[in-house]
């Protein structure tokens, strides 16, 4: 909703330009998000676990670790991401038209990744101990905020694509604050003491082991969007503004499946933690099910209404723009269904603690979204860029198939010998 409304308000206030510009960025706002969100997840999967297991003590311990690590990191990662960020934009070859707005506004969603990094680590960790209602809320909250702020400093203080960037940063702090403001009375699990924090080198290692390689992941996949976004910013403004428009109704389809994934990942390590592996693998199979289904339900409707989708975000769009669009819900929406079983083995096998192989096929998508973008947009043009994500989550999905596999069969195992040990 964040990259929704930032879009849609500087769309249709300031124009194909401003939105082109904001949509060029996409990519890095992608890296940057699905560093934190990695890194986060891969901390709340070790905080699952000791909550699976009622280790509530290592419950307020592992979150005292992952709120250690989370700061630490998103301090290195902010001064290296604005100190770079002018390299950065010229090697993803930004139109000149557009570069100037799309710095002013990629400069301040990165000097916001620390609010990014603090929601995101409540979030993950609240839902570790199994609330999600509570997040949700208070997302909402902060999405209405920064409507608000976002049509006041564009509008009001004509602060242009500036203005959307800034009120982003302040509305995602604000989530964060009203996270850390609700603990203490209703969620003692999570209240933290000093000792909490005491250095144990065993436990950084412990979260370590699964948040960076998750982050790093997550981080692979991004770096080959960014990869992508090169080929599409030198196929001209339109085809920025098509991509724009096209990938932001494609976000709210990919979130639902990730939403799941990222469900199935905290699932897996409560369980994996109480070794009720049975559920998992039932779980697991039910899940599969339900998002397949919704994935045959969205990618149709994104192709039957490409125009109308697209028309949202573009005011006076030329046809030309349409009819990327059109090609880029063709493409894409028809594949979702593979994405979805991407999501869900992914996020199982991180749940049961193993982060190296989706990592292993962070890379084949990396390799994969670059084989599009350096080859295929050169011989189909904007048809092959589209053609990057189904590459890519095809690759993803056959470098974990058979780890998964395995998975499944040990946690059958695991089961019996559980089982054995209850009867006796």
């Amino acid at each position: 909703m964040y990259s929704f409304s930032d879009t849609w308000i500087v769309g249709k206030t300031l124009g194909v330009n401003p939105l082109a510009a904001v949509g060029s960025t996409s990519s890095l706002q992608f890296l940057v998000l699905g560093f934190a969100n990695g890194l986060t997840v891969g901390l709340a999967i070790i905080t699952a676990q000791k909550f699976g297991a009622k280790d509530y003590d290592g419950v307020k311990k592992s979150f005292a670790m992952g709120i250690v690590i989370s700061v630490v990191t998103s301090i290195i990662v902010t001064i290296l991401a604005l100190l770079f960020l002018p390299t950065i934009l010229h090697l993803m070859q930004t139109p000149k038209v557009i570069y100037r707005d799309a710095y002013s506004f990629i400069f301040l969603i990165f000097a916001g990744i620390f609010a990014q990094m603090a929601y995101n680590l409540l979030a993950n960790v609240y839902r570790s101990v199994g609330d999600s209602l509570t997040p949700l809320i208070f997302l909402i909250v902060g999405q209405v905020v920064n409507i608000i702020l976002e049509l006041w400093f564009i509008l009001g203080f004509h602060m242009g694509v500036a203005g959307a960037g800034l009120a982003t940063g302040i509305s995602q702090l604000l989530s964060a604050i009203l996270l850390v403001l609700w603990i203490p009375r209703h969620i003692p699990v999570l209240a933290l003491e000093k000792e909490d924090f005491s250095w144990v080198k065993t436990r950084f290692f412990e979260h370590a082991r699964v948040a960076y390689p998750v982050a790093i992941q997550s981080s692979i996949i991004a770096i080959g969007s960014v990869i992508l976004q090169m080929s599409v910013n030198v196929l001209g403004r339109d085809a920025i503004a098509a991509s724009t428009a096209a990938s932001k109704i494609d976000q709210f389809a990919v979130l639902i499946f990730l939403s799941f994934g990222t469900t199935m990942a905290t699932y897996t390590a409560q369980n994996y933690g109480a070794r009720q592996y049975h559920r998992i693998i039932q779980g697991t199979k039910k899940v599969l099910g339900i998002v397949i289904i919704i994935a045959l339900i969205v990618g149709s409707l994104e192709i039957v209404f490409a125009d109308n989708l697209a028309a949202l975000f573009i005011q006076n769009g030329s046809r030309t723009i349409l009819n990327m669009s059109q090609t880029y819900f063709n493409v894409v929406g028809s594949t979702y269904m593979m994405l979805t079983i991407l999501f869900i083995i992914r996020n199982v096998l991180q749940g049961s603690g193993n982060s190296m192989v989706p990592t292993m096929a962070g890379g084949a998508e990396l390799v994969a979204r670059a084989f599009a973008g350096l080859v295929l947009t050169g011989a189909f043009g904007y048809f092959g860029a589209m053609l990057a994500n189904p590459l890519a989550w095809t690759a993803s999905v056959l470098v974990m198939l058979i780890p998964f596999t395995k998975l499944v069969y040990e946690l059958k195992k695991l089961e019996g010998m559980q089982n054995d040990i209850n009867n006796e």
